[in-house]
């Protein structure tokens, strides 16, 4: 399968998690005032998602290893399937977060087989530029995901949201039927039992590069996880932008995180893996504190803050992708397992800050801002521990 070819498949498959989240995000101070709940309660139905989409990846990541790739692909977007269904009709906010933990159990899937199927194919800067390539195709999301969504309240109400995301959902079971090939040889299966699954999460967790790696992307990611959760209604709330000037605001952000992973490949080709590591995490610290003095010191209107969160998403954007291939690199014989295991890690360090955020918020870019800094703090002091251990023999 050609690199082009394969960017483009698991792209689109990979996109459908990305678009339960950024669709109804113009949706949600829509939904509080429907459904008669309040900020933090509304930002448990993305916190609850991000939870079980953390947690479920435990299951896949094995299960994948010993069945192959297809098979909990079916499974998790049937799952995915049923929770958007009752997302679409839930009556009260608790009905809600309990589909959201459903089709977050389900939407794991997207997350661990695609990453697992990059293993299979290739490793290196190969690895790299494929990952880069499917964050491409992952990037209309945060960047269309949002206006449609806002389209579809424009025309009808939050419900409809949830029914196109069946039938993406359903649009991929199709793909995964009759375009993805299998990527792991029967050969290559490892059953799974206790012992091994315990032997292999040992092997993990007693890697420092593998674990430190893991959350460099982790708290980066958690730095994204709490502008998604908060940034509607800073937008709207502080800002005064409406769902669609929220769309554009969010997407202008994302640019920044999707057009520098695409020069993730290249720059370590140039600069080496170590080199543009350091710098893009000493880059996305420095925006992130000077964002959140700007913003303390009362400086921080919306142009200022929309130009500092595009700075440290481009920096996320050489982390993300650069440190998930780094961490399954020397793991190839149990990739789905250190796939889900890191997912799981990442997923749960995001919405642990997004529920600590959230008792803190109150509608402005200050605490949002405070958080994501916080974030780049704890990944910037991970950074200098784990590129240590890297530049040893």
């Amino acid at each position: 399968m050609s690199l082009f070819r394969a960017a483009l498949i698991l792209g689109l498959l990979s996109a459908v998690g990305p678009f339960a989240i950024d669709m109804y995000l113009p949706a949600l101070p829509t939904i509080a005032a429907d459904l008669q709940a309040d900020v933090a309660t509304v930002q448990w139905t993305l916190t609850a998602y991000f939870m079980a989409f953390g947690v479920a990846q435990l299951l896949y990541g094995p299960w994948a290893d010993q069945a192959g790739r297809r098979r909990p692909l079916f499974f998790g977007l049937g799952v995915f399937i049923a929770g958007s269904v009752w997302s679409a009709v839930a009556g009260d906010i608790n009905h809600l977060i309990a589909a959201r933990i459903l089709q977050g159990f389900g939407g794991a899937v997207l997350m661990v087989v695609p990453r697992a199927v990059i293993r299979d194919m290739h490793t290196g800067s190969a690895a790299t530029r494929l990952m880069a390539m499917v964050m491409l195709v992952i990037s209309v999301s945060p960047m269309l995901a949002p206006f449609l969504g806002s389209g579809i309240i424009a025309f009808g109400d939050w419900r409809m949201i949830f029914w196109v995301l069946c039938i993406a959902a359903g649009l991929s079971l199709l793909m995964v039927g009759f375009v993805l090939p299998e990527t792991l040889a029967p050969e290559a299966r490892v059953k799974v039992n206790l012992k091994s699954l315990w032997a292999g999460t040992k092997t993990l967790f007693r890697d420092p590069v593998f674990m430190g790696l893991t959350l460099i992307g982790g708290f980066g990611f958690s730095s994204f996880m709490v502008f998604i959760a908060s940034a509607s209604f800073v937008y709207s709330e502080q800002f005064g932008l409406t769902p669609t000037g929220f769309s554009l605001a969010f997407a202008i952000n994302a640019i920044g995180f999707f057009a520098a992973s695409q020069a993730a490949g290249p720059a370590m080709d140039k600069f080496g893996i170590v080199p543009v590591m350091r710098g893009a995490v000493i880059g996305f610290a420095s925006a992130a504190f000077v964002l959140f003095l700007i913003c303390l010191a009362g400086f921080g209107t919306l142009p200022v803050v929309v130009a500092g969160l595009f700075v440290a998403n481009a920096c996320l954007g050489l982390i993300i992708p650069t440190t998930m291939v780094m961490a399954l690199d020397p793991h190839g014989s149990i990739a789905g397992l250190a796939s889900s295991l890191g997912g799981t890690l990442q997923m749960l360090v995001g919405g642990l800050m997004v529920a600590i955020t959230g008792l803190f918020f109150n509608g402005t870019a200050t605490p949002m801002v405070g958080a994501i800094a916080l974030c780049s703090a704890l990944a910037l002091a991970l950074a200098l521990f784990t590129f240590r251990k890297m530049a040893r023999p």
